[in-house]
Order: C-alpha cells, then sequence, then structure tokens
C-alpha cells in the first residue's frame, strides 16, 4: 500500500476503532431517536409530521431524515439518528458507490434505520466500504481528478476528497458522542 494512502486510512481508522465506534456500543432506541431540543431534526416513520422547519424528507423507505433545501440559519440541532445517517448515506455511503462501486446510496431514496441496531450495521458497512476503496488508491489515484460525482469539486484530487471525508466522519461522530455523553448526564 502506498504510504500516503496508509497515511490517510491510519487518521481515520485510529478515530474509529479507539474513539467513534467504541462510544456507539450501547446505543439504544429511545437515545438514537432522542430529540434533545424542540425543532430537532430526526429520522421518522414517513408518516409522522416532521418540525416546522423542514421543507422536504430524504428517504425512500419507511423512515425519512428531515431536510430542507436550503438548510435554515441557524442550523437546526440533529439527533444521533440523523447524523448517523448522514454519515452512512451523505459522507461514506455515497462516495464508495460513485467512487469505488460500492452498493448504492443516495440521500433521496436510501432506507434509513429506524433503530440503532440498523443504523450500526448500516453505518459498519458504509465504513467498510470506503475504508476497502481508499486502501485500493495509490499515488496516481490519490492525484487525479474526482470527477462529475463531486460536483464543485470535480477538478479536486481525490486525495482532498478523502482528507475531507475523514474530516467529516470525524466531526460527525464527535457530535454523537457528545450527544450520547449529554443523554448519559441526563439532560432528556
Amino acid at each position: 500500500m502506498d504510504e500516503i494512502t496508509e497515511a490517510l486510512l491510519d487518521q481515520l481508522d485510529f478515530h474509529w476503532r479507539h474513539q467513534a465506534r467504541p462510544r456507539l456500543d450501547g446505543l439504544t432506541d429511545e437515545e438514537y431517536l432522542w430529540e434533545p431540543v424542540p425543532g430537532t431534526w430526526s429520522a421518522r416513520p414517513r408518516e409522522e409530521q416532521p418540525p416546522p422547519s423542514v421543507t422536504a424528507r430524504a428517504g425512500g423507505g419507511r423512515w425519512q431524515l428531515d431536510w430542507a433545501h436550503p438548510e435554515p440559519t441557524p442550523a437546526p440541532v440533529t439527533s444521533i439518528a440523523w447524523r448517523l445517517g448522514h454519515v452512512i448515506v451523505g459522507v461514506l455511503g455515497s462516495r464508495a458507490h460513485s467512487h469505488f462501486g460500492g452498493p448504492p446510496a443516495d440521500i433521496l431514496g436510501w432506507d434509513y434505520a429506524g433503530t440503532a441496531e440498523q443504523a450500526l450495521e448500516q453505518l459498519d458497512a458504509a465504513y467498510a466500504a470506503w475504508v476497502a476503496g481508499v486502501r485500493a488508491l495509490d499515488a496516481d489515484a490519490l492525484r487525479r481528478p474526482v470527477g462529475p460525482a463531486e460536483g464543485p469539486w470535480a477538478q479536486a484530487p481525490m486525495l482532498t476528497l478523502v482528507l475531507h471525508l475523514n474530516r467529516e466522519t470525524i466531526h460527525h461522530l464527535a457530535e454523537v458522542a457528545l450527544l450520547r455523553d449529554l443523554w448519559a448526564h441526563g439532560s432528556r
């Protein structure tokens, strides 16, 4: 494996193995769907009414994520369910699909998880698909433009995308850890 690829994987995988993934062990359904403030965006059954700030829903299955475009200002507080859905599909899954031939993962068509167990299974699969794809990149592949799947980033090198997704994954899973801390200390 190329030394740059190894460093990129180590950055994300160290956080995944020693901080992020262990912090998700024991996640309950109640905690997964907890809405810490009024108007929290979350994953909801299709038939459930979302908060007023939601102008659209993402997801093709029974469970959907609250959504709006453009996003309201200030951005809404989001639940663990929403944040995990975002990492599973918007961060890792859609990129593993578009760049490495992973399973289809589209925010509008995804079958979002209604339980913590299902979400963690989806997260583990999306993480594994992304990491397997990155592991296959050599120095030349890291320098190539990412292409049209990334819209305005089309000309950016794959290295830039991998670094960005490492940051996004670490950032959002740290937010989940904070929500778990608030839950554990009775903020509900």
